[in-house]
């Protein structure tokens, strides 16, 4: 079980609570034609936050992943599985690091203009300017 997190393109995603659990669902089928591993595939929003929320949190697959295995527990426990479509990145992360993850995710989704949603907890979705989607 894992720490879930996503963060999405505010354009792309419905604005009304209930419409946007529907679209999540359907965007969190996984059924693009792509792999989910390569931030390319993404809008430049979400390709910025990435790029920086990786320089804590690690991506453990794809073209971002560390090189060599890392014998800091600590470190191990920042690796992260994110899964990246054209407009969400779905963050699974250890249950250790929740809060860490949890505060860094939502400070950048803010910085680099994304809506959060926190998937495993009660705090809902919060759009670009910090306020919560009705």
């Amino acid at each position: 079980m894992s720490y879930d997190l996503m963060v999405f393109e505010r354009t792309k995603a419905p604005q009304k609570r209930k419409e946007f659990l529907v679209w999540y669902d359907k965007e969190t089928e996984w059924a693009e034609e792509h792999g989910y591993d390569n931030p390319a595939v993404t809008s430049p929003a979400l390709r910025n936050w990435y790029e920086e929320m990786i320089k804590t949190f690690p991506n453990m697959n794809g073209p971002d992943a560390p090189d060599d295995d890392l014998d800091d527990e600590d470190a191990e426990a920042h690796l992260t599985d994110y899964s990246i479509g054209h407009h969400i990145i779905y963050a699974a992360f250890s249950w250790s690091v929740a809060d860490e993850a949890y505060e860094k995710m939502k400070d950048l989704a803010q910085k680099h203009g994304v809506g959060f949603y926190d998937v495993s907890g009660d705090d809902g979705i919060i759009l670009p300017d910090g306020n919560l989607m009705e």
